[in-house]
């Protein structure tokens, strides 16, 4: 009779080899990360439970279960290997292209813009949306270019037109904030691409002689924006209102603030939009100078987090990934707490992950999953091109 226990052995190794080397991924996934990312959304829970009125709806609940999806979604795309989020880049950018076209036909009007298009009783905001897939576009043309080619300006191109198209398209809706975001996260993956300073210096330069003309083509309530940071007290009631606020919460919030769910300016409802751009106004108000320095230095841990995880990643698409991941949620906090502290005008941009919105929240645990599997495959030097800049 002949031995069976061989192949009986190899038809149970590979009817098992998928789950191991499933369970080896999940295994490999930063786990403090996701701690990290999880508590950041319980400081969101506790601020919007706030701003409802010490209830959960109609702010906190819905906010956790969108988090939850997204959690889901997040170790999802965290598997996902480099090539496959190669092939994905370019239907993606062409999709979020679409759908920016698409709210400019039929977008839903808020706050003087079109930002919003309805999806099955969702108001989705595509903007979001584009700067993750500008991210992966990117990061797939430099990395198939390569460093030493970039010494070509012919080769900027390309890239500087897959960033142009979706900051003209933001632009239009209009949403200066964003489109200035967008600009910003090309300009930083140009840079670490290996752009040269030469370079830089050619497309930096007519930036300042540029402000008067930008400044003319403004919408009204954009120029009304610029003129309330310089002089909020000017119109204390009207355009300056917002700011005058904000800054009176931060201030009465002292060293310990006034107490959870006690905050004066944001339970009366002078705070306006106390659940979206101004929520940490009223984490400073409750939690007062303490607890805002806390939530600052959590928002710093994840940046610096992402961004180890990205140089640290052995093949140049990830590294490119990972850094744009990092700078998008950095310039998400540094823009909202710019804002709400009277730094900068005000640019309806939210805090990640703790303001009240799905778009946002949703495209940044996308965004938070490409970080992850930029360290899942950080060893993954097969990618077909660019290895010899690889270590």
């Amino acid at each position: 009779m002949p031995d069976l226990t061989v192949p009986r052995a190899a038809r149970r190794f590979l009817r098992e080899e998928p789950k191991l080397k499933l369970f080896s991924l999940l295994l490999r996934i930063n786990w403090i990360f996701v701690l990290l990312i999880c508590l950041l959304a319980g400081v969101g829970y506790g601020a919007l439970y706030s701003a409802g009125g010490g209830k959960p709806v109609p702010f906190a609940e819905p906010q956790l279960i969108r988090f939850g999806f997204g959690v889901l979604m997040m170790i999802v795309v965290a598997l996902l290997s480099p090539r496959v989020l190669r092939l994905l880049s370019v239907p993606i950018y062409i999709l979020s292209i679409l759908m920016l076209g698409l709210v400019l036909k039929m977008g839903h009007v808020g706050k003087g813009a079109e930002r919003w298009i309805n999806m099955g009783g969702f108001q989705f905001q595509p903007s979001e949306f584009a700067k993750i897939a500008l991210v992966l576009i990117l990061a797939t043309w430099f990395h198939r270019v390569g460093r030493e080619k970039l010494g070509n300006p012919l080769r900027l191109i390309v890239p500087a037109l897959l960033v142009l198209l979706p900051v003209i398209l933001v632009l239009k809706e209009p949403n200066l904030g964003t489109a200035s975001i967008v600009g910003m996260i090309g300009a930083s993956l140009f840079f670490v691409a290996g752009m040269r300073w030469w370079q830089i210096f050619v497309l930096v330069a007519p930036i300042p002689f540029l402000g008067n003309f930008v400044y003319s083509h403004l919408h009204d309530y954009q120029k009304a924006r610029i003129d309330t940071f310089l002089h909020p007290e000017h119109d204390p009631l009207g355009a300056g209102y917002n700011i005058i606020q904000s800054k009176i919460a931060l201030g009465s919030g002292g060293i310990w603030g006034e107490g959870y769910l006690h905050g004066s300016q944001g339970q009366l409802n002078f705070l306006p939009e106390k659940q979206t751009d101004f929520i940490f106004t009223m984490i400073g108000e409750e939690w007062g100078y303490a607890g805002g320095v806390a939530v600052i230095v959590l928002l710093g841990v994840i940046v610096l987090s992402g961004m180890v995880m990205a140089l640290r990643c052995r093949n140049r698409f990830g590294r490119l990934v990972g850094l744009g991941i990092s700078v998008d949620f950095f310039l998400y906090c540094v823009v909202n707490l710019s804002m709400v502290m009277g730094v900068i005008p005000v640019g309806g941009v939210p805090l990640p992950l703790i303001s009240y919105g799905g778009s946002a929240m949703l495209t940044m645990m996308f965004g938070f999953g490409l970080l992850l599997s930029t360290w899942v495959y950080r060893d993954d030097l097969d990618l077909g091109t660019d290895q010899q800049h690889s270590s």
